[in-house]
């Protein structure tokens, strides 16, 4: 089986003939939409229609040449190539700041945008599409101005959020007396042995000295520049934006929240519980949280967990089963960590191909195999939604973690109902906790961190201490007296690549919502049966085209209700008890 993903469909290499001309074509097409957008003459019908009809063959051409250089890049951070020809391109897209600023305007200031979307097909699809451009022109400032701020973020935010890829990815750590890479010392915290993880959790934070001061000013420039923008767009604060961007109500995020906030002590309770196990009388040390119990000492190879999820998705869906078949046998998986590859996993959607491709970092233990359907399910929501027009492809955020948080309990409970061995039993349930945990507890401490990152940046620059100490005051609150108080991660806030971006504020609610969402739907799901899998694929396919709350009333849910999330939560809190009472 491959190693490495194959970009081939995309194009040969940077020298591919095929490059090139999709690149003069793109330039084209810039060229053709700004006189487009200088005129906008005719009958709003029409120019609705060309507006679609452009963007589209924008989309077409620019995606899979972003696709390309940034995949390349994920793979090899010192690829100047990849670097030199994203900012190539990103310099050219930001001469459409201003075109779509007037078509912006243009949308807003049509006396009666229903009539006219109703009056023809094409626009009727994109309904959704155009009623939040219409939106969002109450946060869209003039023309030039847009077009300044999109030059100025090539070497603003873009620039800091590359920073902070760069030196994550290519920072030595020391480590019994070689050297090796984040990714690599990270995945040891999965290792059996406690001496190891001790050791690489403490090689992991003594790494980051060499960093954090950088990355320090890596995320105080991309948060202020998000507050000047929030403050001149209009918007309340930089949650506000992200809320709007995400078409997600502020009474959906407080019912989630509050919920969480309610079931904390649980998860509490099942850390004292794990670190009792493990020894440790005062809560669990952070190294820890990854242990791996007796019984969960089974070993993947890549072949191994392809056959695993195709069999096990195999009574699932047949869709989804051949998705993943394709996956694994095609290269679209990139598997192993090595120097100068990005840390963590993601699933990047390749539009035009109507395929994706998969980065993780494979250790070979069981939860590398969750990590692989997380991503998995990504990619399978990216297969329902392929059918779709492209600009009715973009998912908004809380939602875009619901399909592979859906794969993950499916594939974590199905070996847990698979187990007879107590022992192992156990291992399996504790495996799954300690996903849960990172989407409740973690989750919850990185949303706190963030807000007070924002609460503080208007009146200090956060120097790394600094930031270690809301860190830490954030890790606290959220994990209680869970964890050990003394030995907690501080530099949480420089390797999570979530923190960096000048356009994606507060990404990790979405991980917490995704988690529960998912979780109410597999219930869903046990009692329904089959009946249930179409609905859900309708669900994802509705999700580039609706809102967050829109698309949970497609399977009949109310986000808004809190008692939702309180039998999401209460489904963990019932395997938080069969694990302290297996132990």
């Amino acid at each position: 089986m491959n190693k490495e993903w194959s970009l081939d469909i995309l194009y040969k290499g940077y020298d591919d003939p095929g490059f090139e001309a999709d690149e003069k074509a793109l330039v084209a097409l810039i060229e053709e939409f700004s006189d487009f957008a200088q005129k906008l003459e005719g009958e709003p019908k029409e120019v609705l229609k060309k507006a679609i009809v452009l963007n589209q063959k924008l989309i077409e051409k620019a995606s899979d040449l972003f696709s390309f250089a940034s995949l390349s890049q994920s793979v090899n951070t010192s690829d100047i190539k990849a670097a030199s020809i994203l900012g190539r391109l990103s310099s050219r897209m930001s001469a459409l700041a201003a075109p779509r600023t007037a078509l912006v305007k243009y949308i807003a200031d049509l006396e009666d945008l229903s009539s006219v979307i109703d009056s023809d097909p094409l626009l009727k699809e994109h309904e959704f599409y155009l009623s939040q451009i219409r939106e969002s022109a109450k946060y869209t400032l003039s023309a030039e101005v847009e077009k300044v701020i999109s030059l100025y973020e090539i070497s603003g935010s873009s620039a800091w959020s590359d920073l902070q890829s760069y030196l994550t990815s290519v920072v030595p750590v020391e480590y019994e007396g070689k050297t090796t890479n984040l990714s690599d010392i990270r995945n040891l915290a999965y290792d059996a042995d406690p001496a190891v993880r001790k050791n690489a959790y403490e090689a992991e934070l003594k790494s980051y000295e060499r960093i954090k001061d950088a990355i320090a000013f890596s995320l105080n420039s991309i948060k202020l520049e998000v507050l000047h923008h929030c403050e001149l767009r209009g918007y309340e604060s930089p949650l506000d934006e992200t809320l709007k961007n995400a078409h997600m109500k502020k009474e959906t995020l407080d019912a989630l929240i509050s919920a969480m906030e309610e079931y904390l002590p649980k998860f509490w309770e099942y850390l004292k519980a794990k670190a009792k196990l493990l020894g440790y009388e005062n809560g669990l040390p952070f190294y820890e949280l990854f242990a791996p119990l007796e019984g969960n000492d089974k070993q993947y190879s890549t072949q191994d967990a392809r056959d695993y999820l195709v069999d096990l998705f195999s009574t699932f869906d047949k869709e989804e089963t051949e998705m993943i078949a394709r996956a694994f046998d095609e290269a679209w998986i990139d598997f192993y960590p090595h120097e100068g590859k990005v840390g963590g996993a993601f699933c990047a959607e390749l539009n035009n191909a109507k395929q994706s491709r998969i980065l993780t970092n494979f250790g070979g233990q069981l939860g590398d195999v969750i990590t692989l359907a997380h991503e998995l399910g990504h990619a399978f929501h990216n297969y329902c939604l392929k059918d779709n027009s492209l600009l009715n492809r973009d998912v908004s955020m809380p939602v875009a973690e619901t399909a592979s948080t859906f794969n993950e309990v499916v594939a974590m409970n199905a070996a847990i109902s698979m187990e007879k061995d107590p022992i192992a039993r156990r291992a399996l349930i504790e495996n799954q906790l300690q996903d849960a945990t990172q989407i409740i507890c973690d989750i919850y401490s990185r949303y706190l961190f963030e807000t007070s990152v924002f609460e503080n940046r208007n009146s200090e620059f956060m120097f790394a201490d600094r930031l270690c100490e809301l860190m830490l005051e954030a890790q606290k609150k959220a994990y209680g007296d869970g964890l050990d108080q003394d030995k907690l991660h501080p530099y949480m806030w420089c390797c999570k690549s979530h923190y960096y971006s000048g356009h994606l504020s507060f990404y990790n609610f979405p991980y917490a919502f995704g988690g529960l969402f998912a979780r109410g739907l597999y219930a869903k799901y046990l009692k329904e049966g089959e009946s249930f899998v179409p609905l859900y694929k309708k669900l994802l396919k509705a999700t580039g085209t609706t809102s967050v709350e829109g698309a949970a009333e497609v399977a009949g849910i109310d986000l808004t209700d809190k008692e939702f999330w309180r039998a999401s939560l209460q489904i963990l809190a019932d395997e938080i008890d069969e694990f302290i009472s297996l132990c």
